[in-house]
């Protein structure tokens, strides 16, 4: 066994390393600015402008105004918030709810919450790359449905879903039609998101997805939709969402986003190179690797997923922690679940290649070296777990 001396993190999708510039401003605000954004003192109203200027730097990476941000914990809050505070805000005649079989258990545990309280909810099914058909999502609105919601980005696959189709469809369907939710956490930054050409009502977004902090996200919610929260008390965040404001972290968040509204142009053409170069390298060293999800057209740029027929896959990612390469087997919230992947199943793989599936997942961060060295790695790792062939040249 070959060990690489240098850490080659791809693991992005779980989560990413903070930008320098991000951990350097967080210390400086929780030793020196820790005021209470509600306090009427100096130190409070200071803390107020930090929270209110990063507000306008989320929206302006997801292209909206500020005053529709609202900061949540992170994307699993946004996502249920978006659930529930709309069923709530419906009424109780509105007891349908849409949503697709590869959505993040964020969403898809809520789902089956709601089915017990008596709820109807209807899971679309996917195509072998990971996509929902759109005209089967608008064939399933019912008068008494209140809500769609959809991935923007598939976290494991990394298929992009036809979210303007869809909204475009629910547009038609006039003033009545159901809210739209997006979750958006997996393409935030990572691509353009335009929620006016895709008729979004609701949309997700994290912070330590994008080299930001962890513990801090948002969601959008556009505006004239009434919201009901989620969390009750001193009536922060417009009144929807109570709780005293996580400054260092809302303001770490907004210079993530800052970074990336520089960046983006450049980083994703090249994150689409390093994704072929992956792809590429792991099925010249073995050739009977399946690739999960989209080749090309539709794929993200970030999010790489093989079976390795003949290996699991926690296996694998063992073998390659050895050699100091970190993937992961699909979603962080259940990779340590030691079952077949539904998203992988979702897409009509059998459950040998579920379980031999390997999700890599990079950021502006990653480099050639990286990939190159993951590539090696695999080609180290599946040769000492087992019987193997090298593609020929």
């Amino acid at each position: 066994m070959s060990t690489n001396s240098a850490l080659v993190y791809m693991d992005n999708s779980a989560t990413t390393r903070p930008f320098p510039e991000v951990i350097e401003t967080m210390a400086g605000i929780y030793s020196e600015q820790f005021g209470n954004p509600s306090s009427l003192h100096r130190m409070g109203y200071e803390s107020e402008k930090l929270v209110r200027k990063a507000r306008k730097s989320v929206a302006s990476l997801i292209g909206v105004g500020e005053d529709q941000v609202y900061f949540t914990s992170g994307g699993t809050e946004a996502n249920n918030w978006a659930v529930f505070g709309s069923l709530r805000s419906a009424g109780p005649r509105y007891k349908h709810v849409i949503t697709s079989v590869v959505e993040h258990p964020s969403v898809l545990a809520v789902m089956d919450y709601l089915q017990e309280l008596g709820y109807r909810v209807s899971v679309v099914p996917v195509d072998s790359e990971g996509r929902v058909d759109p005209d089967e999502v608008l064939s399933l609105v019912e008068d008494d449905t209140c809500l769609v919601s959809m991935m923007f980005v598939q976290n494991e696959v990394g298929c992009v879903e036809p979210l303007a189709e869809i909204g475009a469809g629910l547009s038609r369907l006039g003033p009545r039609r159901p809210r739209f939710h997006v979750d958006a956490v997996q393409g935030f930054a990572r691509l353009d998101i335009d929620v006016d050409k895709w008729g979004v009502d609701l949309l997700s977004v994290s912070s330590h997805k994008i080299h930001g902090p962890k513990g801090i996200g948002a969601l959008y919610i556009r505006k004239g939709v009434p919201m009901h929260p989620l969390i009750f008390g001193g009536g922060q965040e417009q009144g929807l969402r109570s709780g005293t404001e996580n400054v260092p972290a809302i303001v770490g968040f907004g210079q993530a986003c800052d970074i990336w509204a520089q960046i983006a142009r450049k980083a994703r053409p090249r994150l689409y190179e390093l994704r072929k170069r992956l792809i590429d390298g792991v099925r010249t060293v073995f050739p009977d690797a399946v690739l999960n999800g989209p080749e090309l057209d539709n794929a993200a740029p970030h999010i790489v997923n093989f079976s390795f027929p003949g290996f699991r896959g926690e296996t694998i990612v063992n073998a390659l922690e050895q050699r100091n390469v970190f993937v992961s087997t699909g979603s962080a919230c259940s990779s340590r679940k030691s079952k077949p992947s539904p998203v992988i199943l979702a897409l009509g793989k059998g459950e040998e290649e579920a379980l031999s599936a390997i999700r890599f997942s990079m950021s502006p961060l990653t480099t050639r070296k990286d990939v190159d060295a993951t590539v090696s790695a695999v080609e180290d790792a599946l040769k000492e777990l087992g019987p193997w062939r090298r593609k020929s040249t």
